[in-house]
């Protein structure tokens, strides 16, 4: 018997390639098997523009391709893109069965490059590992159905759940570790977020170091009031990404030389209504940005967790108590990780990482 599920893990695995290279385009693996078994071709959608996963793996199978099973993570295109249509070289290659992970929900794709390929005569099933294609592609799928990108909470917090030792005071909680851990999701997403009171307080740079990117990393700040200075060591750094101010409608008019002033130094300030986290996340999807780490501080997870567009929460908790004075995780709303959808709870070096859905994936 076939072991459809077995090629399909392959074909995820060539997936995570893709991983903060593809946006706008979802990460998508494949392979190539005969029916004796043998893996003929490999492939993954690399970056946006280039081959889809599909045609590198036939172009490494060749002829070996006629008669074989062709394994891919979403259903294959049947538009002419920035590519060709995926279906008709899968048509003209003589590959006799097709099986994917999940169907492509863009209104472009949404089951025509099935029906084309069942229109020729060629086997298609679908569904196989599906939830885990689902959740490599959480970020794409986000966009598509929400109309904003996929949020994932980031925070280091004490075992007593502080952030901080004290409000405006910088605390470093977490270690070596840990602290590499994160650069390999910064190095994943297409842009990671603070407030403005981080940047106030820590200045940091918000770029992706020890790990290599390909691509540049979209800096985000949250800045309803135009805090940011135009100094802030982000903006000395625009050679690794783009820096985005998101403001309110209000406060641009008011504070122009703030405005121009960080425009002077090579910052893009979007204007946003009003001040909510849900309008501004829909502002950056507008800029092709499909995952945002939310790295902090308090007021801004508060208020992404007070409006609902956090997907996914990563916790990093060190074995340190600060006490009542340390200032608390979500200002000190309530949550639990009994409330999260798949948890997982790693050790790290000394510190415990904490990790889970807020919405389930779908």
């Amino acid at each position: 018997m076939v072991d459809d599920a077995r090629w399909m893990r392959r074909a995820l695995e060539h997936a995570r390639r893709g991983l903060g290279r593809t946006t706008p385009n979802p990460v998508v693996g494949a392979c190539i098997v005969t029916s004796e078994g043998v893996v003929v071709g490999d492939g993954a959608h690399e970056r946006a523009g280039g081959p889809h996963a599909e045609i590198h793996a036939l172009e490494e199978a060749g002829a070996a391709s006629r008669g074989a099973t062709l394994y891919c993570t979403l259903e294959p295109c049947a538009h002419t893109g920035r590519t060709g249509p995926c279906t008709e070289r899968i048509i003209a290659a003589g590959v006799r069965r097709v099986v994917a992970a999940m169907e492509d929900p863009s209104p472009l794709v949404a089951g025509r490059g099935f029906a084309a390929l069942r229109a020729h005569g060629i086997e298609v099933r679908d569904g196989v590992e599906r939830a885990a294609a689902v959740r490599l592609n959480q970020p794409f799928l986000t966009t598509l159905g929400k109309g904003r990108p996929f949020v994932i909470l980031k925070a280091a917090t004490s075992i007593d759940g502080r952030i901080a030792d004290a409000p405006g005071r910088r605390t470093a909680l977490t270690s070596t570790a840990a602290n590499r851990r994160v650069q390999y999701l910064r190095a994943q997403v297409d842009a990671v977020a603070v407030g403005s009171e981080t940047i106030l307080v820590d200045d940091p740079l918000l770029t992706v170091r020890e790990v290599y990117r390909e691509r540049p990393l979209t800096r985000v700040v949250f800045d309803r009031r135009l805090r940011t200075p135009p100094q802030a060591r982000l903006l000395s750094t625009r050679s690794a990404g783009p820096v985005i101010i998101l403001t309110t409608a209000a406060l641009a008019a008011t504070r122009s030389a703030e405005r121009s002033a960080l425009e002077r130094a090579g910052a893009r300030v979007v204007v946003v209504e009003d001040g909510s986290v849900g309008r501004a996340l829909r502002a950056l999807a507008a800029c092709d940005i499909q995952s945002v780490l939310l790295e902090g501080g308090a007021a801004v997870h508060a208020a992404a967790w007070e409006e609902g567009v956090v997907d996914c929460v990563q916790l990093y908790v060190a074995p340190r108590a600060i006490g009542k004075g340390g200032v608390p995780l979500l200002a000190g709303r309530p949550w639990s990780l009994s409330s999260l959808t798949d948890p997982h709870v790693e050790i790290l070096g000394p510190d415990i990482v904490i990790e889970g859905y807020v919405h389930r994936p779908h």
